[in-house]
């Protein structure tokens, strides 16, 4: 739910936020709703895509060493830290094997990993996210705080909603990693040039947020992946 402004961090009472505030606040409702359906469809899919899951986790398990899942600290709505649940695609210890940021061709990356992230499989886990209250369908994908401490006082609306599995900005960046691919330095092209493009279409998406966008969304991200 929306917090009043006074009690948002002291970070977030800007001139720079208060317009996208002020949008939100008058739609308290649908987001009440928002949350309903993000806890009623989260809870119908893990039911649903059980078996699925346990043969993904049987897959990770036997194909490389390693836990089933990954486990990162991120930030969502209001700047809270959480744990964003992912199938492992990478190997043990990954992260301290190159950047938090993942190119196309990564070493890093196991051979089952690379058919999970192809289909967007290894997000299914964040399913337990959603229910959690860490995040919801649609929003602004959850960066790690190294990340968020770039964000420009604009960007700071972004915490304003959860965090989302999937966007608009996520369909169009969804071959991010052959973008930074070209880049000398992962971590500074992503800061510079991907993540100020990706805020454009995830500020945009506040302002014109309804539950009816965040559907046709949630669609096109369908529709992409198996394109």
């Amino acid at each position: 739910m929306l917090k009043n402004w006074e009690d948002l961090p002291y970070y977030m009472r800007t001139e720079a936020v208060r317009p996208y505030y002020d949008c939100l606040s008058k739609k308290r409702y649908s987001l009440a709703i928002k949350r309903c359906f993000d806890v009623i469809a989260a809870f119908i899919l893990l039911l649903l895509l059980s078996p699925l899951l346990l043969a993904l986790a049987v897959v990770i398990g036997v194909s490389s060493p390693g836990g089933v899942l990954f486990r990162q600290e991120r930030v969502t709505q209001y700047g809270r830290k959480f744990i964003i649940l992912k199938f492992r695609t990478m190997v043990a210890d990954a992260e301290h094997k190159g950047t938090q940021v993942t190119v196309s061709n990564d070493p890093r990356i196991t051979p089952a990993g690379k058919a999970l992230r192809k289909y967007r499989l290894d997000e299914l886990p964040q399913l337990i996210n959603i229910l959690k209250g860490d995040m919801s369908f649609v929003g602004t994908r959850p960066e790690a705080l190294k990340y968020v401490k770039q964000y420009t006082p604009q960007m700071m609306a972004t915490l304003l909603l959860p965090a989302g599995v999937t966007s608009e900005a996520s369909i169009h960046y969804k071959d991010e990693g052959q973008l930074l691919d070209l880049a000398k330095n992962a971590d500074e092209a992503y800061i510079k040039e991907v993540l100020p493009e990706k805020m454009k279409y995830n500020l945009a998406g506040i302002e014109k947020f309804g539950l009816i966008r965040d559907i046709k969304i949630m669609l096109q991200t369908v529709i992409a992946v198996l394109r």
